[in-house]
């Protein structure tokens, strides 16, 4: 399941969960929102992943997280620090990137 952030408490989360990967968008985005429904997909595929959608605009705080400076980002953290990330608009690369933390 992919879940929207409402609060800009992206940090307690990576620090409560193992693993976790987040979508970083904005509504004018044309990409992020071309990639939302694909990473909703791969969410069911991953059931011990966390997946995220943060509004790089409105949660400024959960953005220096992963230093995000073009959208879509996506971001893996695992045990509350940052692994990787990703600036695509293809869903091969963000499944890769998913995989690297799901199967660690």
């Amino acid at each position: 399941m992919l879940q929207e952030l409402e609060n800009d408490n992206l940090k307690e989360i990576i620090t409560e969960k193992s693993k976790v990967v987040v979508q970083y968008g904005a509504s004018w985005c044309g990409s992020c929102r071309i990639m939302k429904p694909k990473m909703k997909r791969l969410a069911k595929d991953y059931d011990s992943v966390t997946f995220l959608y943060v509004d790089a605009e409105k949660l400024p705080e959960s953005r220096k997280l992963a230093a995000v400076t073009n959208l879509p980002t996506f971001a893996t953290f695992k045990d509350g620090l940052l692994v990787n990330q990703t600036q695509t608009n293809k869903e091969e690369n963000l499944k890769a990137l998913i995989d690297e933390i799901a199967n660690n």
